[in-house]
């Protein structure tokens, strides 16, 4: 297991800041994450496992066909790097009518179906502190979930820190996390807009699209976005201008095409956190 701690890190803030998760950590006993294996949810399960050992700390998975393939494999890979124990649920989210509707609080419902099956089976093994990821940044946000995870009883031992999420990857940084730098990644559903139904026909074709993206050698942030037959493809402004050469555009369509979408649009605005909660006037341009 990785042996280094934050108290090493050369920025006086982020050892800190790491100090008083540790404190946070160890004042609450043994504690089950909900765990993503997303830049926020690994920091916060490898600190918890290196604090409180393995018997201390329960990361938990929820699997379901709005979580990415490969978001799941990066989540166990970090796990076995740091002998973080994992327990895998499988959620069944999209066979709840109000889910699959799609509305703009779809994240209430996806979070109270996650924890209302992760924080009975952490409490039926002893862990009586259910934690997850939600930083600082976050309550800036259109953050639904939050009202499910509260009803829950579930801390947020980042946010109440005042960990940023530049915060938590310098602290990833120096803790040797792969994640550190790893683009951050909603589920499938966000990118389905508001009204348009959740199915799991939907969320396949926007993965198998996003994969084949990232086969092409795409680097960064990129979310392919849902408008029936157009899928229009976000990709980060350090990225953007390479992929706009004409033979790189008629890779990126074609390897988006074979997903099944008729039309491929590269939205030349680059990718932007939350575009569908601005086109549907839930949060301000």
């Amino acid at each position: 297991m990785e042996t280094r701690s934050t108290d090493t890190a050369d920025d006086p803030d982020v050892a800190t800041q790491g100090n008083a998760l540790r404190a946070w950590l160890a004042g609450h006993g043994r504690v089950a994450i909900g765990f993503s294996g997303g830049v926020d949810s690994a920091f916060l399960a490898v600190v918890a496992r290196q604090t409180l050992g393995a018997s201390g700390v329960l990361a938990i998975i929820g699997r379901s066909a709005s979580y990415p393939a490969e978001q799941w494999a990066a989540a166990r890979r970090v796990a076995r790097q740091f002998d973080v124990p994992v327990l895998e649920l499988d959620t069944d989210e999209l066979n709840d009518p109000e889910y699959a509707a799609n509305p703009a609080n779809r994240c209430y419902f996806c979070k109270s179906e996650l924890w209302g099956r992760l924080v009975p089976a952490a409490r039926a093994r002893g862990f009586h502190t259910i934690v997850d990821g939600t930083n600082a940044d976050d309550l800036l946000d259109h953050r639904p979930g939050a009202r499910a995870a509260r009803e829950h009883q579930v801390s947020s031992p980042l946010s109440e820190l005042g960990f940023t999420k530049d915060d938590i990857r310098r602290a990833s940084r120096a803790l040797g996390l792969p994640t550190w730098q790893q683009p951050s990644s909603p589920c499938l559903s966000s990118r389905i807009p508001y009204g348009t139904a959740v199915t799991r026909e939907r969320l396949t074709q926007i993965e198998v699209a996003e994969a084949a993206l990232r086969a092409l050698g795409i680097e960064g942030d990129l979310r392919v976005r849902y408008h029936d037959e157009l899928a229009r493809v976000e990709l980060a402004p350090a990225t953007l201008a390479i992929w706009l050469q004409p033979a790189r555009i008629q890779a990126v369509r074609d390897a988006v095409a074979r997903a099944g979408f008729e039309r491929v649009a590269i939205d030349l605005r680059g990718f932007r956190s939350g575009s569908l909660n601005v086109l549907h006037g839930v949060t301000p341009a």
